[in-house]
């Protein structure tokens, strides 16, 4: 039986009057999204319709998910907030603090010794407060999520980016800061402005070399990586119902890359299939008694222009294998064309190492399409190239992949199979020659391939493909190599031809694990302590930020003008950062350090204007906070893209950042900054960007006028004496702006008055 069985039928049970009152309030048929939404109104049955990118909207979601790089933090918020228990079913786990070096067993020995401390105090907190704990090895959170917890029609917040996994299973889950999740675990609304709706209609059907992610690949590559930003993305058409849940949760997984809010697919028989299979036949029956309300209405998807704000249309027939890549997700290369653009480019065509599994892509249907051309090494008497690891999703995807002989077909061509943990794709790799920094090609099938952020190496040139794909690559060494096309030449000197990878959907045999890994909490978590040590340099017990003392900001310095690309990689570096995420004073070490200054091209390298000298920016920020001096950031466009780490914000705000001004932001990270009390600004006139120069002073002319749709007025004095005038949008309504007030949101919650 599934968990939290009741909730999920108190959804379906509230659905069809709330949709139904919705669709007569709105007035036309409706898309799977508005029904997920309207449904999950704070206040219950709609009463009006909202408006699209404009309106600020208060929803219930069902569940919170966390994973224990960010639940460190959010849960020493939670600890705050004055509750004796998660007023929503909540989970933890633990996932990114396991380093893939050796193999599974050995990496996931040395990470409990080496993280007991974190592992012990978030079991702890989850025993305490009713909190289901996933315990380390038992999987990645989101592949969890989506064997055990997510359902159609259902909407819930984590404490990751890739949450929007959960789409394949026709969710509406979204990515969100700890502060957020604080929120609802506290029992309050959570707001989201009413996204606009991306179409992605998908005709034909995969077949051959194609995979799901190349659906994703290809739609990243027209829609780039802000392309989605402030929207939700829908897929529908025959082509989506002809796939499987999980290739669902591949492309719902990778729309993080685009900026989407979430992604999701209506309720079809790949789901009840998959629901079935893992053992919650009872979620699929109540499913299918509310069928047509978990899908759009059928006007939608015959004339969807008329209903999403735009819309794709993508022939998966005609649809070829994809490479997207280095350095940013939505860098799409058909595989046809690799080779040309690989020797246009001058990337290095000998791949290194080939890594397939993480979040994205560990599902047993892609581990046996990828077994399916390892078994070809043997049997065409060829050898592998290429390094190659697995990383399996879950304890359950690993002891099934086991029983059915793909771990054993694996290890047959020389790969290492790593712990069930994010490992490699959240930069957790230990990988051997990594600090020489050479120029080298590696692909995988995870999600991001920012720079460094696999290895930590800035030459690594990471590719993303399907495992498949990526199986096949490693195979040949070659990053020209086209399956589809060429031929190998095996040990015989023979030419030969991969075969087009087959593989199973769902596991014949069923699912199988001895332990999946998870802790129920107490059912009375009053005498349960939590005790954090003092001297600990992984944890850290929260102090409240101070409040604005109502005044305008004056003299305030420049910290940095980052140039370029910023994402949350560069304001808050994953790796061997991992370790200190509960730790603020610790981690704001790293704030900004890989972000590259405008003015001499450097990363950590920034000018103190109260000593003149270059230093690394934590240090100057440091310096500016013990002088009593505010600082502002300033950055490009899509800033604080990628991950949904709250770290990026608590760490300017710690060490004393008033505010950001920049070209543009990426919504989660937005919204962080604005739940720890910062200001979250962008140029109105993106120009103005220009005018800012390395020894300014800000001055903020009428902060103590701050209103929602009132833009602000800064004064940026230059070391000559000259003066800029900028002016500064914001899209703070009042209750956000009553969070900049207080200092933070999580304040007013402490005080009762959120």
């Amino acid at each position: 039986m599934a968990f939290d069985i009741e909730m999920i039928k108190k959804v379906y049970e509230n659905m069809p009057s709330r949709v139904d009152k919705a669709r007569e309030i709105v007035g036309r048929p409706l898309t799977l999204t508005e029904k997920i939404l309207y449904n999950h109104l704070w206040d219950g049955t709609p009463t009006q319709a909202f408006g699209r990118g404009v309106d600020y909207v208060d929803f219930a979601p069902d569940r919170v998910a966390c994973q224990d790089a960010t639940a460190q933090m959010a849960l020493l918020q939670f600890m705050h907030a004055g509750k004796s228990k998660v007023a929503v079913p909540t989970t933890v786990h633990c996932d990114h603090l396991i380093q893939a070096k050796v193999d599974a067993a050995t990496d996931l020995a040395r990470a409990k010794t080496q993280s007991n401390e974190v592992f012990d105090f978030l079991s702890s907190v989850s025993n305490k407060y009713g909190i289901g704990f996933w315990k380390p090895g038992a999987g990645i959170i989101h592949q969890v999520v989506l064997e055990n917890y997510a359902f159609p029609g259902g909407m819930m917040i984590g404490t990751d980016s890739h949450t929007v996994n959960a789409g394949g299973l026709g969710m509406v889950a979204i990515g969100v800061g700890g502060a957020d999740a604080v929120d609802v675990m506290s029992g309050m609304a959570w707001e989201l402005k009413f996204p606009k709706l991306i179409g992605v209609k998908l005709t034909g059907k995969l077949s051959g070399w194609t995979a799901p992610k190349d659906v994703i690949l290809k739609v990243a590559g027209i829609l780039t990586v802000k392309g989605g930003t402030g929207a939700i993305v829908e897929y529908f058409g025959e082509g989506a119902t002809a796939m499987s849940c999980t290739g669902k949760g591949t492309i719902c997984n990778m729309g993080a890359e685009i900026g989407a809010t979430t992604s999701t697919f209506g309720y079809d028989d790949s789901m009840s299939r998959y629901l079935r299979s893992t053992n919650r036949a009872d979620v699929a029956d109540a499913a299918d008694k509310v069928a047509s309300y978990l899908t759009g209405d059928p006007e939608v998807y015959a004339d969807p222009e008329k209903y999403f704000d735009q819309v794709i249309e993508i022939d998966l027939s005609k649809l070829e294998p994809h490479l997207n890549g280095p350095f940013t997700p939505d860098l799409a290369t058909p595989i046809s064309k690799m080779k040309e653009e690989a020797v246009k480019n001058n990337w290095p065509l000998q791949i290194q190492v080939g890594l397939i599994g993480s979040c994205t892509n560990s599902s047993y249907e892609d581990i046996s399409r990828a077994a399916s051309l390892a078994k070809q090494v043997a049997e065409k008497n060829l050898t592998t190239k290429a390094q190659f690891t697995i990383t399996p999703g879950s304890e359950v995807v690993r002891s099934t992949i086991e029983r059915d002989g793909f771990i054993d077909t694996f290890h047959k061509i020389g790969a290492t199979v790593f712990a069930n943990a994010c490992g490699p794709c959240i930069g957790m790799w230990d990988r051997e020659g990594a600090e020489k920094e050479e120029r080298n090609t590696i692909v995988h099938s995870f999600n991001r391939n920012f720079s460094k952020r696999a290895d930590g190496n800035p030459n690594t040139l990471a590719f993303v493909g399907s495992p498949e794909l990526v199986t096949a690559l490693a195979i040949a060494g070659d990053l020209g190599f086209n399956p589809l096309t060429d031929k190998l030449i095996n040990e015989d000197g023979e030419e030969v031809m991969l075969d087009e990878p087959t593989g199973n959907e769902l596991p014949a045999k069923g699912f199988y694990a001895e332990d999946p890994g998870f802790q129920a909490p107490a059912e009375d978590g009053s005498g349960v302590q939590v005790v954090v040590n003092p001297a600990s340099e992984r944890l850290q017990l929260l102090a409240p930020f101070d409040a604005w003392d109502g005044k305008n900001i004056m003299g305030a310095k420049l910290l940095i003008k980052a140039f370029g690309k910023c994402t949350t990689d560069h304001i808050s570096m994953a790796g061997p950062w991992l370790r200190f995420r509960g730790h603020l004073d610790n981690i704001s070490n790293n704030m900004l350090i890989g972000a590259v200054n405008a003015y001499n091209q450097k990363t950590n390298s920034v000018k103190n204007q109260l000593t003149g000298q270059y230093d690394a920016v934590p240090a100057v920020a440091r310096a500016y906070k013990a002088a009593g001096v505010p600082s502002i950031v300033v950055g490009d466009h899509n800033y604080g893209e990628g991950s949904s780490r709250e770290h990026a914000a608590m760490e300017p705000r710690f060490l004393g950042v008033k505010a950001v001004l920049v070209k543009s932001f990426a919504r989660i990270h937005e919204t962080n900054l604005k739940k720890q009390g910062l200001l979250g600004l962008t140029f109105a006139n993106e120009a103005d960007y220009d005018k800012i120069q390395e020894d300014d002073t800000i001055n903020f002319l009428d902060l103590t006028e701050f209103a929602p749709g009132k833009p602000l007025t800064l004064e940026f004095v230059h070391a000559n004496g000259t003066k800029d005038i900028i002016l500064a949008n914001h899209t703070y309504n009042a209750g956000q702006i009553g969070w900049f007030v207080a200092g933070s949101a999580l304040n007013l919650i402490a005080a009762g008055k959120a």
